[in-house]
């Protein structure tokens, strides 16, 4: 049982926790660091979780193994560095820091320090994701040419104020808050962007924020992609994927569609997970097993170029290269 510590209690936080806490055979949340104490007693009551508003408390702790942050986003780098350091493991939630240099700062760190490093791109452990990478592997729709994704929900209406608004924190809007899994997506299925422009329209109001983006992206290997994501509006997922001998697309976190001239639509649906769970638990096992995140450096470096790029292409307008 690998012994964790959270930081942040805010609505993902608590998320993340109860996706495993008295569930889980390979991991548990035993402290967590908070700035009010008060606020939080009654869930770390529920939760068995001691709180603190020291950090120095859960690094000096020789019984935490790993910290999961769930901070505001220009926090990771400074507490990924404190936790290597202190040779804890460290799953930082999306995104891993907001520039490049500190990305490649951050593992790094955690590199020399031996301690192993993962980012909370939960929707990697969907099954309908994980289906889709699969068939992909299989070489059997020929070239790749191309990959439509997107990512809307409706957090937007209905979770307002708080650091996740400040400009500092989500550069590119619903970018930072949703469209970054399916960037994340990109790269784990196309390899690295080449270049990106981007489209934004935001529009305030006194009941309620909303924003639309979309991408059009260039692949280093030639091929290209649209993102969009649309907020407020109901959850939509999907990653579509187009080879010159067929396509296939992930819908939603469970349903599979496979696309080949002359045949008829292939449809696969799989039994639904907790992708926070998933996501946890394999972090527990790589850490108990002294096995690699199935997330390599190079995959985290791409993806954390590929959303700063696309922040940049959105709130500045035209063509950003990377």
């Amino acid at each position: 049982m690998v012994h964790a510590a959270i930081l942040g209690l805010g609505r993902w936080g608590r998320s993340l926790v109860e996706s495993v806490q008295n569930i889980s055979e390979y991991i548990e949340f035993t402290q967590a660091l908070v700035q009010d104490k008060d606020r939080h007693q009654e869930f770390a009551d529920k939760n068995q979780l001691h709180l603190t508003n020291q950090y120095a408390d859960i690094l000096n702790d020789p019984s935490i193994e790993l910290i999961v942050i769930a901070t505001p986003h220009t926090l990771h780098v400074d507490q990924i560095i404190a936790a290597a350091d202190a040779g804890k493991h460290v799953l930082c939630e999306k995104p891993l820091s907001l520039t490049v240099k500190d990305a490649q700062q951050v593992i790094d760190a955690c590199h020399h320090a031996g301690v192993q490093i993962g980012v909370g791109h939960d929707k990697r452990f969907w099954p309908s994701m994980q289906a889709l990478q699969a068939e992909l592997l299989n070489n059997s729709f020929g070239e790749l040419i191309h990959i439509e994704g997107n990512f809307s929900n409706e957090n937007s209406r209905l979770i307002t104020g708080g650091w996740r608004n400040s400009p500092e924190n989500t550069p590119g809007g619903s970018l930072t808050a949703t469209g970054i899994h399916i960037v994340d997506a990109f790269v784990n299925l196309m390899g690295p962007m080449r270049s990106v422009q981007g489209n934004y329209i935001a529009r305030t109001d006194a009941a309620e924020f909303s924003d639309a983006m979309s991408l059009l992206c260039q692949f280093k290997s030639g091929a290209t992609g649209v993102i969009s994501s649309v907020r407020p509006t109901p959850v939509f997922w999907s990653v579509h994927v187009f080879g010159t001998l067929g396509s296939i697309e992930a819908r939603g976190p469970n349903n599979l569609l496979i696309f080949r001239s002359g045949k008829p639509i292939e449809q696969k649906e799989f039994p639904p997970i907790n992708a926070l769970r998933a996501q946890l638990e394999t972090m527990g096992k790589c850490i108990q097993d002294s096995l690699p995140y199935p997330m390599s450096s190079e995959q985290m470096m791409n993806t954390v170029a590929a959303f700063v790029a696309s922040a940049k292409a959105i709130d500045g307008g035209g063509v950003v290269h990377l």
